[in-house]
């Protein structure tokens, strides 16, 4: 009884075991016909296929589906109007010679880069592409994917450069818009279109899509026509929008250059007589805008038409440079004032010499007399002597000396009598008088004249007449005060309508764009 049990124990382990066996052996020759008929499937693609024929040869045109996936935009560079990104490349197309039957576990192949080279391929190029570069590593970065019913996906990795051509007008509060144009090298638009495969949602990009100086806003795609000689060709446009981040050149130029003007404006505080202070930093204002819009310009193209940012550093050399000028001005008119002040008071002075020599010959002239007879209203002819004898004609007389025609040679009051018609003294009278009249006795103050009238009131002295201090109505220190409200407020009215105009005129809306989702 017990060997019976044994041997049925036996028995059953050994038919446990046929049949894991059995089961691990059907699974492998399962999978080599799997394996077998994958790599006959691939063979009998290439039973007569000839991969410089495109599908449907003499037909309807292969309508190529493209899509793009953005990784990354390495650089957008103004000075050399280009742009550099990495994406993977995708194109969709139907060739009905490499349709195969579907299986349950078999509705697609996948193969690698190596069986690309043996089918036919779309000639797709980049139009406004410089450089393109294919990823190697580790291995070739595209492969191949083949529907049953012989639709095809060729996905591949590139990095392109391609031409950017930028409008700077209102740098650096610019947007600008990037494409790349892609289409066939060779087929023209009977054999070959392309098409966007997602509708809009064929361009896309990567969330982490970034740049230092730009902002990416998002994208569009469109479909051309393009016209050559050589025939129609079927062209995609993919756009890509970028906005200018304004902060860095806030901080670099535009910060920088106000506070340039505004030291420059020190100058109008400082001592006119301080000359190597306020030339020096005139110069060095005017030096230091000068480097700075040297270097914004050294990065960017050398364009024919003015940028804003041109337009802002014009305007602040000006300013400086015209603070600079302002102290010539100020010392070209402190300097003509002191000129005329100069000449005024040498004139003066001449004036002056000259009355004090005439007063001292009149002094040391022999008392006299008008002579009466010969002396008519309007004027004296003659003299005479205290005894009423002619002097000698060599003698010096009044009338040759013009500047004391005015003084009335000590008898005022005789000629102020005989000028009024008054009564003619007696020759004694007259003696006595013009001894009295001698020089260097003064008349006693309301001394009367026998027939004469009362003498008028002695004539108000004449005002002295002061040095100029103007020139053109204006001194030399009133051009500083006027700078320290001219200059400060046109400078502020510029920043006002610069950025008000710019970031009005700048603020360009594309209707059509697909917005990046961040």
């Amino acid at each position: 009884m017990l060997v019976k049990k044994m041997k049925a124990s036996l028995l059953g382990a050994l038919l446990a075991i046929f049949s894991g066996l059995w089961m691990v052996t059907d699974g492998l020759m399962e999978t080599e016909d799997s394996a077998v008929n994958i790599s006959a499937i691939l063979n009998q693609f290439m039973v007569g296929y000839d991969k410089r024929v495109r599908p449907n040869y003499g037909g309807i045109s292969v309508t190529v589906g493209v899509s793009l996936y953005i990784l990354s935009i390495g650089d957008l560079s103004e000075k050399f109007m280009d742009f550099t990104f990495d994406m993977y490349f995708r194109q969709f197309w139907h060739d009905p010679r490499l349709a195969f039957e579907q299986r349950p576990n078999l509705n697609k192949l996948v193969v690698g880069a190596e069986y690309i080279k043996l089918i036919w391929v779309p000639d797709t190029f980049f139009v406004n592409e410089k450089v393109a570069l294919f990823h190697q590593a580790t291995t070739e970065n595209q492969f191949l994917r083949i529907m049953h019913t012989g639709d095809i996906l060729r996905s591949i990795r590139l990095t392109i450069k391609a031409t950017c051509p930028l409008d700077l007008q209102y740098f650096p509060m610019d947007k600008q818009m990037c494409t790349l144009e892609i289409e066939s090298f060779g087929y023209t638009m009977s054999d070959l279109k392309f098409r966007w495969e997602d509708g809009e949602k064929s361009v896309q990009m990567s969330p982490d899509v970034s740049l230092p100086q730009f902002n990416v806003l998002g994208h569009r795609q469109r479909i051309v026509e393009a016209s050559l000689s050589s025939g129609n060709y079927s062209r995609l446009l993919a756009d890509v929008q970028f906005d200018r981040a304004l902060g860095y050149y806030v901080i670099q130029v535009y910060i920088p250059s106000s506070l340039i003007v505004v030291m420059s404006w020190v100058s109008f505080w400082l001592n006119r007589g301080a000359a190597p202070a306020r030339v020096g930093l005139g110069v060095t204002t005017v030096l230091t805008m000068t480097t700075l819009m040297a270097s914004v310009n050294a990065a960017l193209p050398k364009i024919s038409y003015m940028k804003s940012i041109d337009i802002y550093l014009g305007v602040c050399f000006f300013m400086v440079f015209g603070a600079l000028i302002e102290y010539a001005c100020v010392g070209y008119t402190a300097k003509r004032i002191q000129l005329r002040k100069n000449r005024f008071l040498a004139v003066q002075k001449l004036a002056e010499e000259k009355k004090a020599e005439a007063l001292k010959q009149m002094n040391s002239m022999p008392g006299v007399e008008l002579d009466l007879k010969r002396h008519g209203p309007d004027g004296y002819h003659g003299c005479r002597d205290g005894r009423g004898v002619p002097q000698n004609p060599t003698m010096p007389r009044r009338d040759q000396h013009p500047k004391q025609a005015t003084v009335r040679l000590h008898s005022c009051c005789m000629m102020t009598c005989t000028l009024n018609g008054g009564p003619d003294l007696p020759a004694d009278a007259r003696d006595m008088e013009a001894a009295r009249r001698m020089p260097g006795r003064p008349v006693p103050p309301g001394h009367k004249f026998p027939g004469c009238p009362p003498a008028p009131p002695p004539p108000a002295p004449p005002t002295v007449q002061a040095p100029p201090e103007r020139l053109f109505g204006m001194k030399a220190s009133d051009i500083d005060k006027y700078s320290r409200i001219v200059f400060p407020i046109t400078f502020l009215s510029f920043h006002l309508m610069y950025w008000m105009i710019y970031l009005t005129i700048s603020n360009e809306i594309v209707d059509d764009l697909v917005y990046l989702d961040k």
